[in-house]
């Protein structure tokens, strides 16, 4: 009878536990984070992207560019508002949003390849237990899709 307040003690410990490592879990299974852009060759990083939310819309932001001859590029051949702008702190991932019928996806918005300055319909997919995203951009039925790393 003695040791009851200790298990007790330890229950709750042990549950507030689960719940922390549940909530850790389930928040890198999000998109939101510091991203390492891997090219369609799956071997070459090609920049840093860091996706943040706000009031449920994911957007994507270039925060380094690994090569340095092309840090200080501009985005010399985008048709909208980006045009002539440095592609280093450019947004390239616009109005996504998660999938309500499937909370694995995120979908409806943009990504803007920088090099052509085409604008995909996108989709991201978390996977490997977040440590990696399926970033997919499309037209039609025509994709490609790139695995980026996460970095934070």
């Amino acid at each position: 009878m003695k040791n009851q307040p200790l298990a007790l003690v330890l229950k709750g410990v042990v549950a507030s536990a689960l719940i922390v490592l549940c909530a850790a879990a389930q928040a890198q299974m999000t998109p939101v984070g510091l991203w390492k852009t891997i090219d369609d060759d799956g071997k070459t990083a090609k920049s840093l992207v860091r996706i943040t939310e706000k009031d449920g819309v994911l957007s994507g932001v270039i925060e380094k560019i690994f090569d340095p001859a092309k840090a200080g590029n501009v985005c010399d051949k985008c048709t909208d508002e980006r045009k002539d702008q440095p592609v280093l702190g450019m947004t390239i991932l616009r109005n996504v949003r998660q999938d309500e019928q499937d909370k694995t996806l995120w979908g409806g918005g943009e990504i803007l390849d920088p090099n052509n300055g085409k604008t995909y319909k996108t989709r991201l997919q978390p996977v490997d237990g977040g440590k990696t995203m399926e970033m997919r951009g499309y037209i039609a039925f025509f994709y490609r899709t790139q695995v980026w790393q996460r970095v934070e």
